[in-house]
């Protein structure tokens, strides 16, 4: 199939590499120019690192130029952190024609500002927004163009916008990710799913001092001990009441079973943290407060899940902490200044209003 990729980080060049590596036609888009050129000197390949060795993949095009990336493409991923979404979905909301698929894994809720932007642009293509509760691959860009791909998703929970595209949304993802693809309803529940947001903020701000104070960290590793995993698991319990609250169904996809040596697969399948730790990956230099994990999955994660809660009547304590101390180690506001129903337009709408845009669009 025809598949474009939208970025430039580690989860794009995950995606370019592994869908070209399973004979899809990849278009990879990038804004950096140079980045660009230099990719094409390549020869426009990128060399794959996974258990079973080294692969050479040729894409079959590298580009700035967002409409030849995604001209005919039946599914367009964009793997992106969740604040370059606003800028990504802009450039790309004119160019969305009838029957694509936007695939945002994860999003904090991405899906609709990316219909949004193609509702302000004017465009009434019937295109439809899908986003799960992770990235499909523990990777890591480890050259310009190359990837490491540590593991691959089992079980992807996805949530479509608007629900009543779920079957053609559904479809198309699943050929791209044979065997993995779960619809979990709208996209909101999507959202809800998303694993960022309860495992790293933990992570990020109770692995403070040992990040500033060492040169490299691994904080997956010794950075996950038993009292950062209880706290991850009372977190989760906010957002599984939440889900609950707001009538979504089980599997919620508890944290818990990422880590746990029997019991229910999670995203990543049985034994997926001890293969991510001993890749030694994630052993890296980290700025506390330029991070991802603090950036996206606290400030933006963590303030949409506040939001979420307040709407479903739901008590969120540890998330509002969280929100708390990580906008004080970086001097803002992260609730205001975050991802919420009021920053995303839907500030107005009582429970009930919001469900029928989720299931019918706008």
């Amino acid at each position: 199939m025809k598949i474009a990729v939208l970025g430039g980080g580690n989860g794009s060049f995950a995606a370019a590499g592994d869908f070209a590596l399973a004979r899809h036609e990849v278009r990879l888009w990038r804004r950096d120019a140079d980045q660009v050129a230099a990719h094409r000197a390549a020869g426009s390949r990128i060399l794959v690192k996974d258990h079973a060795g080294k692969h050479d993949v040729k894409l079959a095009l590298v580009t700035t130029d967002m409409a030849e990336a995604v001209a005919g493409a039946e599914l367009i991923l964009c793997p992106a952190p969740a604040f370059a979404q606003p800028d990504i979905a802009r450039l790309l909301a004119p160019h969305l024609a009838d029957g694509q698929v936007v695939f945002l894994p994860p999003a904090t809720f991405g899906s609709m500002i990316f219909a949004m932007a193609m509702r302000d642009a004017g465009n009434r293509a019937k295109a439809c927004f899908a986003e799960t509760g992770t990235l499909p691959w523990l990777t890591r860009k480890h050259g310009p163009f190359e990837v490491a791909i540590t593991i691959r998703a089992k079980r992807l929970p996805v949530g479509v916008f608007p629900l009543s595209a779920a079957p053609h949304a559904l479809e198309v993802i699943g050929r791209a990710f044979p065997n993995a693809i779960e619809p979990c309803g709208d996209a909101l529940s999507g959202a809800l799913m998303n694993a960022g947001c309860i495992i790293h903020p933990p992570l990020i701000v109770m692995n403070a001092g040992p990040i500033e104070h060492f040169e490299r960290w691994d904080i997956h590793k010794e950075g996950t001990q038993a009292a950062i995993r209880r706290v991850t698991d009372a977190l989760d319990a906010e957002r599984i009441a939440v889900r609950e609250r707001l009538g979504y169904g089980a599997p919620h996809f508890p944290l818990a079973d990422h880590y746990a040596k029997e019991g229910e697969i999670w995203m990543y399948g049985r034994g997926s943290h001890d293969r991510l730790t001993d890749s030694g990956d994630w052993r890296e230099q980290l700025v506390l407060r330029e991070h991802r994990y603090m950036r996206e999955d606290l400030r933006l994660g963590l303030s949409l899940l506040v939001s979420v809660a307040e709407l479903a009547d739901v008590s969120t304590p540890l998330a509002r902490a969280f929100l708390a101390i990580g906008g004080a180690i970086c001097g803002e506001d992260f609730l205001r200044g975050g991802r919420t129903l009021a920053t995303l337009g839907l500030g107005d709408l009582k429970k009930a209003e919001l469900q029928t845009v989720l299931r019918e669009g706008f």
